[in-house]
């Protein structure tokens, strides 16, 4: 079973930076495509960002195009989230997510994610 723990939440300013990790439990973690969601007060679930097995796929919502950069390092089991020029509505509580299929090499869905990491929270405020 897939364990992912996310890390690196805080509080920073508007036009601040932070990197989010997501540290996954299996030796075969590298053999899924992982993706970052986050959840605001009083909305939705979105997807923000979302990197195939290989992490030659990536993409990105329009909001946060051009200031947020998903990464993966597959030897340390990780996945990174660096997030840049962050405003108010980037508040929220942001979680990792993964799955595994024969199309996750080159390709991403939000839509097949079937194991989620707890969360951590990003409060963007001056």
């Amino acid at each position: 079973q897939l364990q992912l723990a996310e890390s690196g939440g805080g509080l920073v300013q508007p036009g601040g930076s932070l990197r989010l990790s997501c540290a996954a439990s299996e030796f075969t973690s590298n053999a899924y495509a992982i993706g970052w969601f986050r959840q605001a007060p009083g909305k939705e679930r979105e997807g923000v960002s979302c990197i195939s097995i290989t992490g030659g796929y990536t993409k990105y919502a329009d909001s946060v195009k051009g200031r947020f950069t998903i990464s993966r390092d597959n030897a340390k089991k990780t996945v990174y989230l660096q997030m840049n020029s962050l405003k108010l509505e980037d508040t929220a509580v942001y979680y990792c997510a993964a799955y595994s299929s024969p199309s996750a090499r080159y390709n991403c869905d939000y839509y097949r994610m079937n194991y989620w990491g707890k969360g951590t929270l990003v409060t963007v405020s001056s």
